[in-house]
């Protein structure tokens, strides 16, 4: 076998599964989350939760590019593999510089320029990757040609915002991204998918990555701290709410985007992975993260008996971003499902209503006694769903009975 032949990139099958590099590449993605969370984290004002979700938007777009690039492609095989552990290592580096993504530490090269660099390697990678693989293929490699200039766009506006402070560098990171998500809305449908199950599998294990940054938030909250009954009953309480939004996604949503995903056809089954998958998987992650915020918050006030006292309320920044993120993630999975299947599940709209109309009620209450309430309410919300829609649910998951 010949060196060329070695580094030939093989063609992903029809009914694929996610590849263990694939796997591997979505650690740095894991630890990319937990710096967004401390960057909210240790000044969590409505500016920096802003600041850590154009962060995560960035990230996300650097994710979503690999996800189409492995559906077509094996990431484990030919020059694939060595293109996925390059981008690694410059998401790796871009994730490091979070902290310094708007402010530049003392010392050091240039954190936002760092930031900026490390994400147009990723996405260079990316596009000359799939400008290999479209060599034989025409109306790919004429996606492509439309596609580069979002990302150059992306990139540019990075490398101004990196020499702005205030407003000026927030307005240019929305420029950034809305050249990237925008260019690629209008870009064109002629982008090609070759396992749609592997595409689904492919994001259902982003959110639980996500949801898995949220159960570390939950023992990073308290992790220094001694074992208390507070302690215990407040990482239940956070565990089953991360379990409730896992159940939200897989225990029907997920399968009935998919089984709409694999009816579709040419330019309707690119749209449903661009919309439903690459856009609309974005606030959910968002969200989730929110989530953590709140989360790591709740068990550092039940924890900490030096600091705080159970009476304290959780209230504030936090506060919003745990009721928000938990009802910007349902409406995201509603979107979702809208779009696919064109049916709304009107009780997660109502979920998410009734979480922001109860803010100003939990903002007075125990911090405990806060994350007591979100359980219930998303509790009541998977009980209902459970009874109202059994027969559909049963269908959607085991198949139509005779």
């Amino acid at each position: 076998m010949t060196f060329a032949h070695r580094l030939r990139p093989r063609l992903v099958e029809e009914r694929a599964s996610v590849s263990p590099l694939e796997l591997f590449f979505d650690l740095v993605f894991v630890f990319a989350l937990t710096r967004v969370t401390d960057l909210m984290a240790e000044d969590p004002t409505g500016v920096n939760l802003l600041r850590g979700a154009l962060v995560m938007a960035v990230l996300w777009w650097s994710w979503v590019g690999y996800a189409w690039l492995c559906n077509l492609v094996r990431a484990d095989e030919g020059i694939v593999r060595v293109v996925m552990f390059g981008a690694m290592g410059a998401m790796f580096i871009t994730a490091l510089t979070i902290p310094e993504a708007f402010d530049d530490l003392t010392g050091g090269l240039d954190g936002p320029v760092i930031f900026a660099l490390g994400y147009f390697v990723v996405r260079l990678l990316h596009l000359v990757m799939f400008w290999v693989i479209s060599r034989t293929d025409p109306q790919l490699r004429g996606q492509v040609l439309r596609f580069a200039p979002s990302m150059v766009t992306g990139t540019v506006f990075l490398l101004i915002a990196s020499q702005l402070t205030g407003t000026a560098q927030t307005v240019m990171w929305i420029l950034a991204l809305a050249g990237d998500y925008i260019g690629t809305l209008i870009g064109g449908t002629d982008w090609r998918l070759r396992s749609i199950s592997h595409f689904a599998e492919r994001h259902g294990l982003i959110i639980i990555v996500a949801l898995g940054e949220s159960i570390v938030s939950i023992g990073i909250g308290v992790a220094s701290l001694p074992i208390s009954w507070a302690i215990i009953v407040a990482s239940l309480l956070g565990l089953a709410v991360s379990g409730l939004l896992w159940w939200s996604y897989f225990d029907v949503t997920s399968l009935a985007v998919e089984h709409a995903f694999e009816k579709a056809t040419g330019a309707r089954q690119i749209k449903i992975a661009r919309n439903c998958y690459s856009f609309l998987h974005l606030p959910m992650v968002i969200g989730i993260v929110m989530l953590s915020l709140g989360l790591k918050k709740i068990l550092s006030y039940v924890g900490d008996g030096n600091h705080h006292r159970l009476t304290d309320p959780l209230y504030g920044w936090p506060l919003i971003a745990l009721f928000g993120g938990a009802a910007l993630y349902l409406l995201a999975l509603v979107a979702f499902k809208a779009y696919a299947t064109r049916s709304v599940t009107v009780p997660r709209v109502v979920t998410a209503v009734v979480l922001i109309a109860l803010l100003p009620v939990v903002w007075h209450i125990p911090a405990l006694a806060t994350l007591g309430v979100l359980t219930a309410v998303l509790l009541a919300m998977i009980g209902y769903e459970m009874v109202r829609y059994d027969q559909p649910r049963d269908e959607i998951r085991h198949g139509a009975h005779p």
